[in-house]
């Protein structure tokens, strides 16, 4: 099993670092962006929602620990946003470490995020996935998230003259 426990400020530093490269290289996979562009987008992006850093408020930014090995096996990161209907839990970013992949922990961070969200009060976790992210979608889908919200695109190739 795993639990959520608060990152320190040094690991925030650490993922904070590695997360806004992620962030930008995948927003210039799914063609939202131009590479030349990306880091200083996603910078911008990681500023507006954490404008304080690790103390920004209504952010959860959380450790996900295996408490059989208590090993770090990855990063959980939501935030209690005020929505129109109800306030709801949005999750901006949740990785498991590429040697703990495909054993669970995914699925067991979702299970004990759940729990977490429902003791502040809260019945609304909402997410976003990138399209090509196969695997997390699948995941999603298998633990009750429905789609709400779908963008489609298709690129031409440009006709000269």
């Amino acid at each position: 099993m795993v639990r959520l426990i608060p990152m320190s400020e040094t690991e925030f530093d650490m993922y904070l670092e590695s997360s806004v490269q992620d962030y930008a290289q995948e927003h210039v996979k799914a063609g939202n962006w131009n590479a030349e562009k990306a880091m200083q987008l996603a910078e911008q992006s990681f500023h507006k929602l954490l404008p304080d850093g690790f103390a920004t408020q209504n952010q959860h930014l959380l450790s996900i620990e295996d408490e059989t090995l208590g090993t770090k096996v990855g990063i959980l990161w939501f935030a209690v946003q005020d929505h129109e209907a109800e306030p709801r839990a949005f999750v901006y970013d949740v990785q498991i470490y590429e040697q703990f992949r495909q054993r669970g922990y995914g699925t067991q961070a979702f299970q004990a995020l759940e729990e977490k969200v429902q003791k502040l009060g809260l019945s609304t976790i909402t997410l976003h996935v990138f399209g090509h992210n196969h695997a997390a979608r699948a995941m999603y889908e298998k633990l009750g998230y429905v789609t709400i919200d779908l963008i489609m695109s298709k690129t031409l190739k440009v006709k000269s003259g």
